[in-house]
């Protein structure tokens, strides 16, 4: 593969992950109960729709459930409030790492605030 091959695929990658691009395919993957897996295609527009609109519910529901405002959430996970106020409308999802507090945040908001302590 070329250089420039390449290039144009982390470009492309960081395009849908950022929500500026939908992805070509999207494939739900699950267990079949007997030790393989099947893949099913979905709709990649009604996927990341349904995508946006989940983690929007999720971080507005995170940040109420620690009694925090966008300014002390934004403090807490290290981020601009512009960003979590993309993310909560819905013109941006959180990528990476972001993803991963947030999800500890949504499951166990009490480590989180133990840890930013």
């Amino acid at each position: 593969m070329k250089t420039r091959d390449l290039s144009e695929l982390l470009r492309a990658k960081e395009r849908i992950e950022r929500g500026k691009a939908i992805p070509a395919r999207v494939w739900e993957v699950r267990p079949d109960g007997r030790g393989g897996f099947t893949r099913r295609a979905l709709d990649p527009k009604a996927f990341r729709a349904a995508q946006k609109e989940t983690w929007e519910k999720s971080i507005v529901a995170t940040r109420q459930k620690l009694g925090l405002s966008q300014t002390g959430f934004a403090q807490l996970l290290g981020i601009s409030v512009r960003t979590l106020h993309h993310w909560e409308q819905g013109s941006r999802t959180p990528t990476g790492a972001a993803r991963i507090l947030l999800k500890l945040a949504a499951e166990n908001p009490q480590a989180v605030l133990q840890a930013a302590a």
